[in-house]
């Protein structure tokens, strides 16, 4: 009897020592391996042709299921065996090496075989660039180092052009001031942070999240291979979201994009009215108190003004709410000009405009029927401040533009005198902030194009960014120019 169980177990051993090591040798990539053949066609990859920005569909079928990239040509296929669109492709233009651009494996067609080499690493890196912990600490401290193209084309991380495809400008200069907001960029450029919230079945919502966490790992790329990136997956989301409110081929608002997008962001990060239920709000997330008190008619006599302010409906009515952005009002530009009948460019100080949320200052806001005099009172900054330099105003007839320039400081800008008397004494220390974005709008209300000038924080050093152009500027520059939304960063407690 124990003969007959150890034979069966001797058997055992002596098959398993003898398919070992055939387990062993077909894992191991030769000329040999039929599984993991060494691929003759490497040499035919061309890395100037491959650009993983725009949506993975099939070129012919334009379906997104199961698409591959010909490393040759960089066009995007379906299907890898026979008489799909990527084996008709190889053997038509005898292009051999495949990228599976779901599961991100490279295939030799039409032979059908894996490839398995680590030169190839470099080209899925471009497709899906990750970033560890260490490497994120790391991006605004140490001095940046400038990374080349595959053309040998310089450039540095964080600072590369975004394509535009016709009209986006007014998107771009927003995806690159919020690509410069540390926390925001921190926790984009880890997909693991989102990528376990729960979410309803069918939520596809969430894509829009993943888009602009792709954006973001590219725009931060250190080894791409070209000095641009294009937003074009990111937009078509857009597009999508917003039921074409914001489109790619024609001009739009940048603060009405930037207020859709992060309150967007926010929803399908589940986020709800909790100061802390979202990254979006965690950092931009400030809270005021508004004052409303209704002004009776002006035809009415004294004795009947006061009886109706003594009424309830007269009262101050207090609204306590929050904010993603504030608005500051510009005076009205000049009517006449000056003694060499030119129009002289007026100037307002950003505190000036900044007075209106002191908790004092009233302002009157009519509506067709009613008038009412409002007053604000910050009761908490977030950690960064978006201000909106309303400079367009809407009449019956067409859209004018106010050409005041702000004078504002880039550095230690003092939020503090808008804040609540009793919140100024608690949080005096920490009303201090610095400039991290300006997006700026020059020419014609209707036909004019955007800029921003961002604070790359490692170097120090400012750029201004223009869809693919990007040049360093002087801080005493960005001064100058016609402010239209700003962000500003508070101070690390020195």
């Amino acid at each position: 009897m124990e003969m007959e169980q150890t034979q069966p177990a001797a058997k055992r051993a002596k098959l398993e020592t003898k398919h070992k090591p055939l387990l062993e040798e077909d894992e191991t990539p030769s000329v040999f391996n039929p599984k993991y053949r060494v691929c003759p066609y490497l040499d035919t990859i061309n890395r100037n042709l491959l650009d993983f920005d725009f949506e993975k569909l099939c070129s012919i079928s334009l379906t997104r299921i199961n698409v591959y990239a010909c490393l040759v040509c960089g066009k995007y296929f379906q299907g890898r065996g026979t008489n799909t669109h990527a084996y008709t492709h190889s053997v038509g233009e005898a292009h051999h090496v495949f990228l599976n651009l779901h599961t991100l494996r490279f295939y030799c067609l039409p032979d059908n075989y894996e490839i398995i080499d680590s030169s190839l690493d470099d080209i899925k890196y471009v497709l899906n660039p990750t970033f560890q912990r260490s490497e994120i600490s790391k991006l605004d401290q140490l001095q940046p180092k400038h990374s080349r193209t595959v053309d040998g084309v310089l450039y540095l991380p964080g600072v590369v052009g975004l394509n535009n495809i016709k009209a986006n400008d007014y998107c771009n200069v927003v995806l690159h001031a919020l690509s410069h907001v540390s926390p925001l960029r921190d926790y984009f450029l880890r997909e693991q942070n989102y990528a376990k919230i729960k979410r309803p079945p069918g939520d596809s919502m969430f894509t829009l999240v993943q888009r602009f966490g792709e954006l973001m790992r590219k725009m931060w790329n250190p080894r791409n291979f070209k000095a641009h990136v294009s937003p074009h997956e990111m937009l078509q989301a857009v597009v999508l979201w917003s039921n074409k409110r914001f489109q790619i081929t024609e001009q739009g608002d940048p603060i009405d994009f930037l207020s859709w997008f992060l309150n967007t962001l926010h929803r399908a990060l589940k986020g709800n009215k909790q100061p802390n239920s979202s990254i979006l709000y965690k950092i931009f997330l400030g809270e005021m108190n508004i004052y409303t008190r209704k002004i009776p008619p002006v035809e009415l006599d004294d004795a009947a003004k006061q009886q109706l302010l003594s009424t309830d409906e007269y009262k101050d009515q207090v609204e306590h709410t929050n904010f993603i952005y504030l608005t500051c009002d510009l005076p009205p530009p000049p009517l006449f000009t000056d003694e060499f009948r030119e129009n002289i460019i007026p100037q307002v100080n950003l505190y000036q405009l900044l007075a209106k949320f002191n908790g004092t200052a009233e302002k009157e806001y009519k509506t067709y029927k009613d008038n009412f005099m409002k007053r604000f009172e910050i009761i908490r900054l977030p950690q960064f401040i978006i201000l909106y330099i309303k400079r367009f105003t809407k009449n019956t007839f067409f859209l004018e533009k106010n050409p005041t320039i702000v004078n504002f400081p880039i550095k230690n800008v003092d939020f503090g005198d808008i804040l609540g008397m009793r919140q100024r004494d608690k949080d005096l220390k920490e009303t201090k902030y610095n400039l991290v974005a300006n997006i700026v709008h020059d020419g014609d209300p209707k036909k004019g194009t955007y800029r921003v000038h961002i604070l790359h924080k490692a170097n120090g050093q400012w750029y201004e960014m223009q869809d693919l152009h990007v040049t360093e500027i002087l801080p005493q520059m960005i001064t100058l120019t016609e402010s239209y939304i700003q962000i500003y960063e508070r101070c690390a407690e020195s």
